[in-house]
């Protein structure tokens, strides 16, 4: 069988793989870009937590030292402060757990799923009667 010489590709293959190639690139581009956001939230998680100990651990002693000191005032200003601080901590660790980002899709999967139920229970109802 005679091999066939090979033929030089037109301008549009040749356009459409630059283009294939480009979003290629671009979807490349975001995935590094996604992987360093998800990275930076890792680390952040894990000194907001290594934080979280330290201050737990602290007011535990300043409640220990509540009851063995007559400077009570500049106690409870340092326990109300390590609060306000345990607090924001928490917020800062749930608020990007739960953005509507990451619910979007299941948010629209369960009306769509809901929405064919209702649906889908309308005509067997109305079969049934």
């Amino acid at each position: 069988m005679p091999q066939q010489p090979l033929q030089p590709s037109s301008d549009s293959e040749q356009n459409q793989r630059d283009s294939n190639t480009q979003e290629f690139a671009e979807a490349f581009s975001d995935v590094e870009r996604s992987l360093q956001s998800l990275l930076e939230r890792y680390h952040q998680v894990q000194r907001d937590q290594q934080r979280q100990v330290q201050l737990r651990q602290r007011r535990e002693q300043i409640k220990q030292e509540l009851h063995h000191t007559s400077n009570r005032r500049s106690l409870q200003a340092e326990l109300k402060q390590i609060k306000d601080q345990l607090e924001t901590i928490e917020l800062n660790l749930e608020s990007q757990l739960f953005s509507w980002g990451s619910l979007k899709e299941p948010f629209w999967q369960a009306v769509r799923f809901g929405g064919l139920g209702i649906v889908l229970g309308w005509i067997l109802k109305s079969c049934a009667a």
